[in-house]
């Protein structure tokens, strides 16, 4: 029989030096968006950079960084 899987089991991806590279799933829970939504950036090149390696697309958590901080807004009537 399998152990109970405790609260500390249940957590993040990994994202230290070990793994820059979050693929399109862990990018969006960082950045707190449905993998949907991350997609349809990608299409109309509204989101972060990514990366192809081969066929799969990889965030680098420094560009996740970079996006996120260049659309802080102070209030919505602020200009993009």
């Amino acid at each position: 029989m399998a152990p109970d899987m405790s609260e500390n089991d249940k957590k993040p991806p990994e994202t230290g030096p070990e793994k820059p590279f979050l693929n399109t799933r862990e990018a969006a829970a960082w950045l707190g968006l449905k993998k949907n939504t991350l997609e349809k950036m990608r299409v109309f090149g509204t989101g972060p950079l990514y990366r192809k390696h081969g066929r799969y697309v990889r965030y680098h958590l420094e560009d996740l960084v970079e996006w996120s901080e260049a659309n802080k807004r102070r209030s919505t009537s602020d200009d993009r």
